[in-house]
């Protein structure tokens, strides 16, 4: 069941949904318009789980195009939703827009369950709530979502509507989509889902929530995570950029594969490095995909020339493959899909402890340790020990003589073998005596 919270702006949605998620997803800050997109997270209570929504403050009348584009994702998610939960501000009381939203609400046909928040003392309803009463929609809910007031009562509320169905996606592929601000990440999110997901706006850092879309194709289930664009500390000025940049690297630590964008009209930039840099460092599987491709003129060699580039540029991730898409057009989407579902794969991938030692020792037969002083590096065996990413534990009598440069050279026996690809692979070294 999907329960989507709603409101003009600035009344605390984003303080209430985090409060019942239990940790902070969405941005809280007191400058209305903060929550642009739908912010979707898990709930659960009385032990079931159901889906929450926040969304960004519902303005009628609202000229500004930001605010405007808030509307229409707190339409779309109220079109989505089972159950609604309008949030008015007993401070501020009943007004104009207030009415509207509700007027809006029941012309959607869904149960609306209306809260009144920043009823902060606890005990009997203050007498301002009964004003609540005029907007039509029943009983008001008197909460405090700052310190979790009522917040039982509403969600006891919430509960009589939950139907029998759970909501299960732990077999979904967990994506990141990250990337400089305005490479069209949000563009691609919408391109899969196939409906206005999130606000897509020519204006750089436009999108900063991260935000869930699920997708299930041919290819399995998977979960999109939008990000806000990273951009480079000297320019994160403002806190909620902070928040932002914090947002986009906690995507990365969920996802199982992140998918980094690059402009194919900027080329590959030194924060393209950073951003791929810490996906690589958290282990994470990854794909590069150089978007907007339908907008560069092409020869029969500009792919090659392009892709022989990113090789240089991504040096430091020989095994990531490349992809040329177009979120606009939909160019290559449907092989993204299969790509990502790959390298996945490679990532979680678990080799037999049997198998790596007889690749092990073929490698050390072709091309022998190496040798320091009159001593030469022994390596006894290796075995596997986790995936996500890969990481192989081999066993040697002396580290020192394990260079760097014979590490790699087992490294690409291995994957010459098995592929990996997509997928970084941790080595860890560990000596033990021959006699043992």
């Amino acid at each position: 069941m999907t329960v989507a919270i709603v409101g003009r702006p600035n009344v605390g949605k984003s303080t209430l949904f985090n409060k019942l998620v239990g940790r902070r997803v969405s941005i809280v800050d007191d400058t209305p318009g903060v929550t642009r997109d739908r912010i979707y997270a898990k709930c659960e209570w009385r032990g079931r789980e159901f889906m929450l929504v926040d969304t960004g403050g519902i303005e009628p009348k609202a000229a500004d195009e930001i605010f405007a584009q808030m509307q229409r994702q707190s339409e779309i998610a109220i079109a989505k939703a089972d159950v609604i939960v309008l949030i008015c501000d007993l401070k501020s009381s009943v007004t104009q827009n207030d009415y509207a939203v509700a007027e809006l609400l029941h012309r959607s046909g869904k149960p609306v369950i209306l809260a009144v928040n920043k009823c902060d003392s606890v005990g009997s309803a203050p007498i301002e709530l009964y004003e609540f009463y005029n907007l039509g929609i029943g009983e008001p809910f008197p909460i405090s979502a700052v310190h979790g007031h009522g917040t039982g009562e509403l969600l006891d509320e919430i509960f009589k509507y939950f139907s029998e169905e759970p909501i299960t996606d732990e077999d979904a592929v967990k994506v990141a989509v990250i990337g400089k601000p305005n490479a069209g990440k949000s563009s691609l999110i919408n391109k899969i889902a196939g409906e206005e997901r999130v606000i897509v706006s020519a204006v750089a850092g436009t999108t900063r929530d991260a935000t869930d879309t699920s997708v299930e194709n041919a290819e399995g289930k998977f979960v999109f995570i939008d990000t806000a664009g990273l951009r480079k500390k000297s320019r994160v000025t403002e806190s909620l950029e902070h928040y932002s940049n914090l947002r986009a690297y906690m995507a990365v630590d969920r996802a199982d594969v992140c998918v980094i964008m690059i402009d194919a009209q900027t080329g590959f930039t030194e924060q393209d490095s950073k951003i791929a840099g810490y996906a690589h460092q958290q282990g994470k599987a990854s794909i590069v995909a150089v978007n907007k491709w339908d907008s560069i003129e092409k020869t029969d060699k500009t792919m090659k020339e392009y892709e022989d580039r990113l090789k240089k540029d991504f040096s430091f991730m020989s095994y990531v493959p490349f992809i040329f898409i177009s979120a606009k057009t939909g160019l290559r989407i449907d092989k993204l899909f299969s790509l990502i579902k790959y390298v996945s794969e490679q990532n979680a991938m678990r080799i037999s402890t049997g198998t790596l030692n007889d690749i092990v020792s073929y490698a050390i037969a072709r091309v022998p340790p190496p040798t320091d002083k009159g001593k030469r590096l022994k390596i006894y065996y290796i075995t596997q020990a986790s995936t996500k990413p890969p990481k192989f534990v081999i066993f040697v009598n002396n580290a020192e003589l394990f260079h760097f440069s014979y590490q790699r050279y087992i490294e690409n026996q291995i994957r010459l073998n098995f592929a990996l690809e997509g997928t970084p692979v941790q080595i860890v070294i560990r000596e033990r005596d021959s006699k043992s």
